[in-house]
C-alpha cells in the first residue's frame, strides 16, 4: 500500500526537499498551502503533478481537520511556521499564533481525525537561545531569546504533551541551522551568498551585516529532511537533535562566500548596528550522537561545500535573471 504524507509548509525550503525525498521513497505526497495573493510555489514548481496540493491554514482549526480528512495521511510533517526571527519581535502575537498555537491546532486535528497518524514537529535550535551548555543535546534546558524561539519551545512541549497524554506517535526534530540554495534571501547565509555574487557581478558595492561573531552549527537542508523521515520510522517516538557537530562564525561564512568569487570580504562587508538583534544568541552547537546511533543519520555536505553550492547557485541565477540590488531586510540566523 502506498504511504501518504501530508506536509504543511511544503512551499518552504524544507518542505520542498522533504517532498522530493518522500517521492523518491514512493510516497503519495500531499502539501497543505495557505491561500495567498502572491505566488509562493517556486520551490516546488519542478515537482509538477507529482504532488497534490490542498488548502489549509494553521490559524484555522476546521481547515486542518478537513485537510487531514481529505488527504488521509499516515504521516504528517508540520513544517509551517512564521520562521524569520527578526520579524518575530515586530509581530510577536502573530508568531505565537503560527509557530506556537499552530502546532496545537495541528495536533488537535490529528487527535480528532485519526490518532494512528504519525506526527513530526519542526523544532529549532533557537529554543536553546542563551545556552546552558555546549554542545546542546536533547536534555539541554531551553532559554529562548526571541519570540520565535519561545513559540517553538511551546510547540515542542505541546508535541511531548500529546505524545504522553493521548498516545500519539508525535516527535520533534530539534534541527540546528540548515541551509541550501532554496533558503530565503532574508536569512543570513543566503543574504551573504547572494551579496557576494552581486558584488562580484558589479550589481552591488557593499553588504551590510549585523553581528559577525555569532556562531552557528550549519548543515545542508537536503540532509536534514532525511532525519525527519527516519524519526517517524522508529518503533518508539523520541525527540532528536539534528546537527553537524561543528560551528562557524558569520565572519567565516562571509570569508568563504567572498573567496568563492575571488574577493576579500573585509573590503565589502559593513557592520550595521541597526541589524543587531535585541537579544543575541551567541553560539549554537549541536550534539547529534543520539540521532547518529539510533537513526543511522549522518550529514553528507560540509560547511565549505554548502557555502560554495549556494554562491554558485546565486551566481548562476543572477547571470540568467539579473535583477537590481534590493535591501533584503534584517539579518536572521535560525534553524
Amino acid at each position: 500500500m502506498t504511504q501518504t504524507a501530508l506536509i504543511t509548509g511544503i512551499t518552504g525550503q524544507d518542505g520542498s526537499y522533504l517532498a522530493e525525498f518522500l517521492l523518491e521513497k514512493g510516497y503519495r505526497v500531499v502539501g497543505m498551502t495557505r491561500r495567498s495573493s502572491t505566488d509562493s510555489m517556486q520551490r516546488i514548481e519542478h515537482l509538477g503533478d507529482r504532488i497534490e496540493l490542498l488548502q489549509g491554514d494553521v490559524l484555522d482549526q476546521a481547515s486542518l481537520v478537513a485537510a487531514i480528512q481529505a488527504a488521509k495521511p499516515m504521516e504528517v510533517y508540520n513544517l509551517a511556521a512564521m520562521s524569520f526571527v527578526p520579524t518575530s519581535w515586530n509581530q510577536p502575537v502573530l508568531t505565537g499564533e503560527f509557530t506556537g498555537l499552530g502546532v496545537t491546532r495541528m495536533l488537535e486535528a490529528v487527535r480528532q481525525v485519526d490518532t494512528s497518524i504519525k506526527f513530526y514537529q519542526a523544532s529549532s535550535s533557537e529554543m536553546f537561545g542563551k545556552v546552558r551548555e555546549v554542545p546542546q543535546t536533547e536534555l539541554t534546558p531551553f532559554h529562548p531569546r526571541s519570540p520565535y524561539g519561545v513559540a517553538k519551545a511551546y510547540g515542542h512541549f505541546l508535541t511531548v504533551n500529546y505524545r504522553e497524554s493521548f498516545g500519539i506517535f508525535a516527535v520533534s526534530g530539534i534541527l540546528f541551522n540548515h541551509e541550501s540554495p532554496r533558503r530565503g534571501l532574508e536569512f543570513v547565509t543566503r543574504k551573504v551568498t547572494d551579496g557576494a555574487a552581486r558584488i562580484s557581478l558589479g550589481m552591488a558595492k557593499e553588504l551590510r551585516m549585523g553581528n559577525l561573531d555569532s556562531r552557528r552549527d550549519w548543515g545542508y537542508a537536503g540532509d536534514y529532511v532525511r532525519a525527519m523521515w527516519a524519526m517517524l520510522q522508529q518503533p518508539i517516538p523520541c525527540d532528536y537533535v539534528i546537527a553537524t557537530g561543528t560551528d562557524h562564525s558569520v565572519r567565516d561564512l562571509c570569508r568563504l562566500a567572498f573567496e568563492r568569487v575571488g574577493l576579500d570580504y573585509e573590503k565589502y562587508v559593513v557592520v550595521d548596528e541597526k541589524l543587531l538583534r535585541p537579544a543575541e544568541v551567541d553560539q549554537l552547537l549541536g550534539d547529534s550522537t543520539k540521532a547518529r546511533q539510533e537513526l543511522g543519520w549522518e550529514p553528507t555536505v560540509g560547511f565549505e561545500e554548502l557555502i560554495h553550492m549556494m554562491v554558485d547557485a546565486d551566481m548562476e541565477r543572477l547571470r540568467t535573471h539579473p535583477v537590481r540590488s534590493t535591501d533584503v531586510g534584517l539579518t536572521s540566523i535560525r534553524a
